[in-house]
C-alpha cells in the first residue's frame, strides 16, 4: 500500500517553538506526518533555521505543494535597524509623522574603513562609513533636550548583549564606533508602568502569519519581568532596567522571587491592571497591540509577498512591547524566531499547525485538537 503520509524536514534544530511542531506532527493521532532526511528534496513542509533556508531549493517539483516555516525578506522588521528604518521610509514616503508607539529612534553605524582626504598640502585620514547613519540627528536632537536618556542596542543583538544606557549621547556613538555592526540608538523610555515591588517588563506577544498573509495574534501572552526595583537614576543597574530572561537569571540572585521565571501571564496581569487603574488588559492594552501589529505587518507585506513564487510561506514572530504609567503602549523590537514559555508551548504549537499547517495538508484523519488561541486581527 502506498504511504499516503505528507512529508516534512527539520533542516536545522531552529527555535523551541519549530522543534516542538515536529515533535508534535510526528505524535499527532491522524498520522499525516512523516518526517524524511534533511537533505530530501522531495518535501511538502521545511522546518529550518531562518538564517539558513535554501529557498532557491523550493517549488522545484511540479505538482508538489510545499511550504517553509519563514517568510524571505522578514528581516525588514525583524533587525532593529531595519525596522526603524522601514518605518522611518513608509512615514517620509507617505509624507506622515513617525508613530507614536515607536520610541526616538537612530540608526548608526560605525566606520568600516579610513579613507585619505588631501586638503592642499595637508594629508587627512578619516573614517569612512559603510552608508549613511543618523548620528547628526542624533546628537541635534540631544542637544535639543540634554537630558533624555537613550539606549543604545545591536540591531542583531539578542539576550541583552551590549546594550547600554545613558544620557551621554557622545560616549554612546564612540561605543558604536568601536563595534562592527549596526546599533539603534533610541529614546528610553523613562516613566514604565511598574509592577509590585516597582520592578519593569516588557511584553511578549506571538503573532502568526499564513500562506495567505492573514495575521494572527495568540490570545494569551508573558510578562518577562525584572528581579530588582526600578532604579532610573542608576542607569548601570542592569536587572533593574533589562528584563531579558538571560539575564535576569544571570545577574539577580532574586531571579524568580516575584514569579516564577520571572513571567507573569495575562490573567494575573488583567488582575493587576484592574486593582490599580479600574480598566483590564481586553480595554487598555489589547487594542494597541493589535493596531500596532496590522499597521506593522501592513508596510511590510508587499516585501514579503509569495505571489507568483512556486511554494508558499507562514511565520510565527514575537513581538515585544512597553507599557508606560499611561497605559500607553510602545513598540520596542520584532522576532523573528521567537521562543515560547513552556507553559504556553504545547497549546501555541497545536494552535499554529491547525491555522497554518493544516489548511494546506489537510490530516487524514480525525484529529482532537484543543482550543485554537489564535484570533485573527
Amino acid at each position: 500500500m502506498a504511504d499516503l503520509s505528507y512529508l516534512f524536514v527539520q533542516r536545522d534544530a531552529g527555535s523551541s517553538v519549530y522543534t516542538a511542531v515536529a515533535k508534535y506532527l510526528q505524535t499527532r493521532e491522524d498520522k499525516s506526518w512523516k518526517k524524511v532526511p534533511r537533505d530530501s528534496t522531495r518535501f511538502n513542509l521545511m522546518l529550518g533555521d531562518r538564517n539558513k533556508l535554501p529557498y532557491s531549493k523550493l517549488g522545484q517539483i511540479r505538482g508538489l505543494t510545499q511550504v517553509v516555516n519563514y517568510y524571505r525578506g522578514s528581516d525588514v522588521i525583524c533587525r532593529k535597524a531595519s525596522l526603524v528604518r522601514t518605518l522611518k521610509d513608509y512615514c517620509e514616503e507617505k509624507k506622515l509623522h513617525m508613530f507614536e508607539w515607536m520610541p526616538t529612534s537612530f540608526v548608526i553605524y560605525p566606520p568600516c574603513d579610513q579613507e585619505v582626504v588631501v586638503i592642499g598640502e595637508e594629508k587627512f585620514v578619516r573614517q569612512r562609513r559603510s552608508r549613511s547613519d543618523e548620528r547628526d540627528q542624533l546628537k541635534k536632537c540631544a542637544e535639543r533636550e540634554p537630558h533624555v536618556i537613550w539606549i543604545a542596542k545591536s540591531s542583531n543583538g539578542a539576550k541583552g548583549d551590549g546594550i547600554q544606557i545613558s544620557s551621554d549621547v557622545g560616549s554612546l556613538v564612540q561605543m558604536v564606533d568601536s563595534q562592527r555592526k549596526a546599533y539603534v540608538i533610541q529614546r528610553y523610555i523613562d516613566s514604565p508602568l511598574l509592577l509590585s515591588g516597582g520592578r519593569k517588563f516588557d511584553i511578549r506577544c506571538w503573532v502568526l502569519i499564513d500562506a495567505t498573509y492573514t495575521i494572527y495574534l495568540y490570545r494569551e501572552g508573558v510578562l518577562r519581568t525584572a528581579s530588582e526595583e526600578y532604579e532610573p537614576d542608576r542607569l548601570d543597574h542592569l536587572t533593574a532596567h533589562l528584563t531579558n530572561h538571560a539575564l535576569q537569571q544571570e545577574l539577580s540572585e532574586n531571579f524568580g522571587k516575584y514569579e516564577v521565571g520571572n513571567e507573569m501571564f495575562y490573567d494575573e496581569f488583567d488582575s493587576f491592571l484592574q486593582d490599580k487603574y479600574g480598566v483590564g488588559l481586553a480595554a487598555a492594552i489589547l487594542p494597541q497591540i493589535r493596531s500596532i501589529v496590522k499597521t506593522c505587518l501592513g508596510i511590510v507585506q508587499s516585501k514579503l509577498n509569495t505571489t507568483g513564487l512556486d511554494f508558499w510561506s507562514f511565520q510565527l514572530l514575537g513581538f515585544d512591547f512597553m507599557v508606560d504609567n499611561d497605559l500607553k503602549v510602545w513598540l520596542l523590537e520584532v522576532n523573528g524566531a521567537p521562543a515560547c514559555a513552556q507553559k504556553l508551548l504545547s497549546s501555541l504549537v497545536q494552535s499554529l499547525v491547525e491555522t497554518a499547517i493544516d489548511p494546506l495538508f489537510v490530516p487524514y484523519g480525525q484529529v482532537q485538537y484543543g482550543p485554537n488561541l489564535f484570533d485573527q486581527i
